[in-house]
């Protein structure tokens, strides 16, 4: 423990005299709040660096406070971190199965047909809607869009959604052929 009061090469007899009496007490704080031994412990040393950087011996009652924020906040980043990884394992999961997928021979033919069956149908809806629909899907907002088309930015959800209803009854009068 001494080795803590030492870290700046200071030797402050008055915080380490606060560290022995208290670092067993913030680390119990840290704890109820982390259950986790390590990260309570952790808690607690960041706590008392923080304080012994600041230049002047702290209350007990900052002490403690410090020690439940910075517990909340180990508390919040692990959430976060245990999200993060969460979705990038689903992510990877979801990919490995797409990548299955897409070698499937059956899947590649079905595909091929999907995008066949797309594109006679743009070729069949008005051209301003077929322009509409390859620009929207290539990725464009409404503001590009509506630059793009010489059309007011306030008309550019209607026009897509007519567009998208034309092309949809447009495979669909295909499929029933």
């Amino acid at each position: 423990m001494v080795a803590a009061t030492t870290l700046f090469g200071l030797p402050d007899e008055a915080f380490e005299r606060l560290f022995v009496d208290e670092y067993p007490r913030v680390v119990s704080i840290a704890f109820r709040i982390t259950r986790d031994r390590g990260e309570a412990e952790d808690v607690a040393q960041d706590v008392f660096v923080r304080a012994y950087r600041s230049g002047r011996t702290p209350v007990r009652g900052w002490l403690y406070t410090s020690a439940v924020r910075a517990a909340l906040n180990a508390i919040r980043s692990r959430r976060r971190r245990s999200a993060r990884e969460t979705r990038q394992l689903v992510l990877e999961t979801s990919l490995g199965r797409s990548a299955e997928r897409e070698r499937d021979p059956q899947r590649i033919v079905e595909r091929h047909a999907d995008t066949q069956a797309v594109r006679a149908a743009l070729l069949r809806i008005a051209r301003r809607d077929a322009e509409l629909l390859a620009l929207r899907y290539a990725g464009l907002s409404y503001r590009e869009l509506s630059t793009v088309l010489g059309v007011d930015a306030t008309q550019i959800g209607t026009r897509l959604a007519r567009a998208e209803r034309a092309l949809k009854k447009e495979i669909q009068r295909e499929t029933l052929r």
